[in-house]
């Protein structure tokens, strides 16, 4: 692991939407709740959209919001890329992340201008949990592993 354990939370799916059937280009929304470094309970809005590639690879972009559940006014964005492949009805996705906030002395000022990779599993039932955030010198680590039922 590249540092400290900063993002632990579970979520769902929230929606789909189907952008442009050239392609197709689809959009997933997924909704978690977790606790960030120091303990701070916090949502993590996450809207991504994909399009295959050759070779069996999709390619994505996605934005997100983390927002700090005693105080929602309080919160980090991120922004980010990656390339996916499925495994059976499982989808692995892994890239960066690019994250910012407009607070220098907030809860979440620690996640300013911090430059991540990340991985994350994804079932058809949208399930999520497992999500860990590591940094080290402002590069941190994002695994989301979104699971099936069990």
């Amino acid at each position: 692991m590249l540092g400290d354990l900063v993002y632990e939370a579970q979520g769902k799916a929230a929606g789909y939407r189907i952008l442009d059937v050239e392609g197709p280009k689809i959009e997933v929304t997924i909704i978690q709740n977790g606790t960030l470094k120091g303990g701070i309970e916090a949502t993590d809005t996450v809207t991504y959209w994909s399009i295959p590639r050759s070779g069996g690879a999709y390619y994505a972009e996605g934005k997100g919001v983390f927002m700090v559940k005693e105080n929602p006014s309080e919160i980090a964005t991120w922004s980010g890329q990656g390339i996916a492949y499925y495994s059976g009805q499982k989808r692995r996705d892994v890239g960066s992340v690019f994250c910012r906030t407009p607070s220098t002395s907030g809860k979440l000022a620690f996640l300013n201008n911090m430059v991540g990779v990340f991985e994350y599993e994804t079932d058809e039932m949208g399930n999520s949990s497992g999500v860990e955030i590591s940094k080290s010198h402002h590069v941190f680590t994002l695994f989301y592993s979104i699971i099936n039922n069990l």
